[in-house]
């Protein structure tokens, strides 16, 4: 993040030869839209006067003001370090506003805004650090994307087993470029599965380095021949892609908000209410984290990804893991999200959740410090342990009757988010898939 005036891009804009400013939002399902303008408008855009029509975007077309403005956050100015070094690509991310200048309530970052700010008046702010998870695969002859890749590299190995380490490399070091702090990277436990970790930071801040993250790895995976996809199952008998997500709290004054030393699991009485709230809204905030129809194939034992709703400080498993590290680097892991969640939204639920287990004083479910996966069912059943929807179709009947969430994500976007579920479950529970008609067409 920078602190850049009007005048310092200008300055930018001028030293650095940049002929064209992307300029950056994101739609209500995480994908990065944007639109180009040449250097002679930049004033124009910094002036918020660049008009857009929305009415064309999935999810908001029933809109009725279709025309909108784009604000953009000054602290977000980057220039592409793969673009020409000469007439070089700079991009800003934006707001979106309506005509009468008051913010767009289906803008997910307003959303996350709304949510830091409420969070902030009652004394707290959440830091946020990520691991994404993702898989390097061949192209087709025709540049179109496959699952197919000839490495056979397994949990933390090297070259020559390892055989997209250059083009992770590159990654590291655009990133490096624009400004991200790398925490470390490595091959993940499936062949062509990769993992980059980068430092955390305030809520809204890594939202947009979650967007540019996810932008940097496809365009420098496109650059080696290959396609970078966050899909979190693409391939059926393997480990799935997700993003666990740390998540701390501070207070106004800079304390840790979830740390106690003097308790067995170090967590403050915040800390556990925080717990409490996740989990009391966790099946929908599902819905929020892991929206696609494909997340759902990521949820199945004995793959890593939680199936269960469990918490604790002492194994690595479970749903939601409190961290062994101490005092400020206390925190949070959530294990079940994946990529394809646009962060904007998921963080905004996530932080709304665990103050409203905060406000109202929720206690969560007892710590469960055994493997819940390989527990038996009689176990599951003697611990009250819950699951975590199976589908987006659940999932999506979870957020349509949480009340919260809702109020969260304003009662129009949220119902733009449900009808396009319903919408696209629908459609995949009419297909007919290769499965069935290899095991049931012969036969039956």
């Amino acid at each position: 993040m920078h602190n850049y005036t009007r005048d310092d891009i200008f300055h930018i804009v001028e030293e650095e030869d940049v002929a064209f400013i992307r300029l950056q939002f994101t739609d209500i399902f995480g994908t990065m839209k944007n639109m180009a303008v040449t250097v002679g408008q930049l004033e124009k855009a910094l002036d918020n006067r660049c008009m857009f029509d929305v009415s064309s975007l999935e999810g908001v077309a029933d809109e009725e003001e279709s025309d909108m403005y784009l604000y953009p956050d000054l602290s977000t100015f980057e220039i592409f370090p793969w673009r020409p070094q000469q007439g070089k690509v700079a991009r800003l991310i934006c707001d979106v506003y309506k005509k009468d200048g008051t913010p767009y309530e289906g803008d997910p970052r307003y959303v996350l805004r709304k949510a830091v700010a409420e969070a902030k008046e009652m004394g707290y702010t959440m830091n946020v650090g990520p691991e994404c998870e993702f898989f390097l695969f061949h192209t087709d002859d025709d540049g179109r994307p496959t699952t197919v890749t000839h490495e056979q590299g397994g949990y933390f190995d090297v070259g020559p087993l390892d055989l997209g380490e250059n083009a992770r490399r590159d990654m590291i070091l655009t990133l490096e470029d624009m400004g991200f702090e790398i925490i470390s990277s490595h091959h993940e436990i499936a062949p062509a599965q990769h993992e980059i970790d980068f430092h955390y930071d305030e809520a809204m801040i890594t939202a947009d380095n979650l967007m540019t993250f996810k932008m940097v790895v496809k365009t420098i995976a496109k650059r080696h021949g290959l396609h970078a996809t966050f899909m979190p199952k693409p391939k059926s008998e393997t480990y799935g892609s997700g993003m666990h997500i740390n998540l701390s709290l501070y207070k106004n004054d800079g304390t840790n908000a979830l740390y106690n030393a003097e308790d067995e699991n170090g967590l403050s009485q915040e800390g556990y209410y925080f717990i409490g709230g996740l989990m009391k809204h966790m099946k929908a905030i599902t819905c929020i984290t892991n929206p696609t129809i494909n997340s759902y194939k990521r949820f199945v034992p004995g793959y890593e990804a939680p199936v269960y709703m469990g918490w604790s400080a002492k194994t690595r498993g479970p749903l939601i893991r409190v961290s062994m590290e101490k005092e400020d680097n206390s925190r949070l892991e959530l294990r079940s999200p994946d990529a394809t969640a646009n962060p904007y939204l998921a963080l905004a639920v996530l932080l709304k959740a665990g103050v409203d287990g905060i406000k109202n004083q929720i206690m969560p479910p007892k710590n469960i410090d055994e493997n819940i996966q390989k527990m038996t069912q009689e176990r599951r059943d003697e611990l009250q342990v819950e699951e975590l929807p199976r589908t987006l179709g659940a999932a999506t009947a979870e957020l349509e009757k949480d009340e919260l969430l809702i109020s969260v994500l304003g009662k129009e976007l949220a119902e733009k988010i449900i009808k396009a579920n319903k919408k696209e479950y629908k459609e995949y529970c009419m297909q007919v898939t290769d499965w069935e008609i290899d095991h049931y067409l012969y036969r039956l």
